[in-house]
């Protein structure tokens, strides 16, 4: 695949995503994580994570708990997409569902290191 101007224009907004987000300022880094997320040819669960603490910074608990999720059909096998839907949820005081988050996860974490 030949690397393009609009690829690299991708990589940017990644990059200024991951500038803003090391600065705490989540309003940007949510814009320029999002912007890489429309133009990204496959989902990435990193960014997903990473605006998903954006959003949970900025006490917007349901988009973060969205982008948990997707991050979790795109990396089945990540604990963390796990442990971010329990930090979403015990803020949305679903409690039930964040212990069963975070158990899902320790098993695959512990499943994970064998």
């Amino acid at each position: 695949q030949m690397w393009t101007g609009e690829m690299q224009e991708n990589m940017d907004c990644k990059k200024h995503g991951d500038t803003a987000f090391r600065a705490k300022d989540f309003e940007t880094a949510i814009e320029f994580y999002t912007e890489f997320l429309n133009g990204a040819p496959s989902v990435s669960p990193t960014v997903l994570a990473r605006r998903c603490l954006c959003y949970l910074m900025s006490e917007m608990c349901s988009e973060a708990l969205s982008d948990a999720m997707q991050a979790q059909v795109a990396s089945p096998e990540w604990p963390i997409a796990l442990y971010l839907q329990a930090a979403c949820l015990f803020k949305l005081e679903m409690e039930a569902e964040a212990q069963e988050a975070l158990r899902h996860g320790s098993a695959l974490e512990a499943y994970g290191s064998l």
